[in-house]
């Protein structure tokens, strides 16, 4: 499979940008909170992993930026400048793919095509120009020859690299993955990270779960590590020091899974 290639214009497209932040938000199920009282921004056109042990809320907090939780208290706000703005409309989200139901039986070129449907609707019929749109996202992604193929006859990496391209269809401001290099082949690990840097020159919001710091050293300018509650906030190399990283594992080994949500007088905040 080839390369993801460049956009062929000569300069990246620029976007406006959305910014993410969080006000005392605290998300959690049946009333057990899984992130605590997380306040702060990540500004527009960041490029960020999210880092932590085994159960420290990464995934929840995805799951409550998108708006899949709703928060237990606080809030979420997705802002263009000053301006709030509607979120649904600027989020494109990759949930885990152990989340994605690999015997539905929708081919790759369906699959993609589910990311035109802010503008087709979930049932509305494509025409020739959303069609040819469709094709070039998925030769973008190297998976032309592949579009009649149902999705439970790929591999791993086939099927990452069909759901970045419906990401591609979807053209939004703020891109929130979880986990996305997880179970694939190096090759298509490198493809999808070139698209992840592409997204990052237009300026958009990409929001990565990451569990590889070697990875995340080398291409995310900014990490939030966190267990539950936020440990550390900022720059990569500020983020991840072994006191960070030994200060989140202990959070984790202490937290009470039975915990109640809690009112705190003095959260922790994320740098602005």
């Amino acid at each position: 499979m080839s390369a993801i290639p460049h956009r062929h214009d000569h300069e990246p497209k620029r976007r406006a940008g959305a910014s993410i932040s969080f006000v005392d938000l605290t998300l959690g199920y049946d009333r057990h909170p899984a992130v605590h009282h997380l306040n702060g921004t990540i500004e527009a056109g960041s490029l960020l992993a999210i880092v932590g042990p085994n159960g420290a809320g990464k995934s929840t907090l995805l799951k409550g930026i998108v708006g899949a939780i709703a928060p237990l208290n606080g809030r979420v706000a997705i802002r263009d400048g000053d301006s709030p703005v509607e979120a649904r409309a600027r989020l494109a989200y990759l949930p885990q793919v152990s989340a994605i139901d690999h015997s539905f039986p929708i081919c790759v070129f369906d699959l993609v095509a589910t990311g035109l449907w802010r503008t087709t609707g979930l049932f509305g019929g494509i025409g020739r120009k959303d069609r040819d749109a469709v094709d070039e996202a998925i030769a973008a992604v190297g998976l032309t020859g592949f579009e009649r193929r149902e999705i439970g006859k790929l591999s791993g990496g086939q099927l990452q690299r069909a759901l970045f391209a419906r990401l591609l269809l979807q053209d939004a401001d703020i891109i929130l993955l979880d986990e996305p290099l997880t179970a694939i082949d190096s090759k298509t690990a490198a493809d999808l990270l070139d698209l992840v840097r592409r997204w990052h020159s237009e300026h958009r919001t990409v929001v990565a779960v990451l569990h590889d710091m070697a990875l995340v050293r080398e291409t995310f300018p900014q990490t939030l590590m966190m267990a539950r509650e936020l440990v550390a906030f900022g720059r990569t190399a500020d983020v991840l020091t072994p006191e960070n990283l030994l200060a989140a594992r202990r959070m984790i080994e202490a937290f009470d899974e039975g915990a109640h949500v809690c009112a705190v007088e003095d959260s922790p905040r994320m740098a602005s």
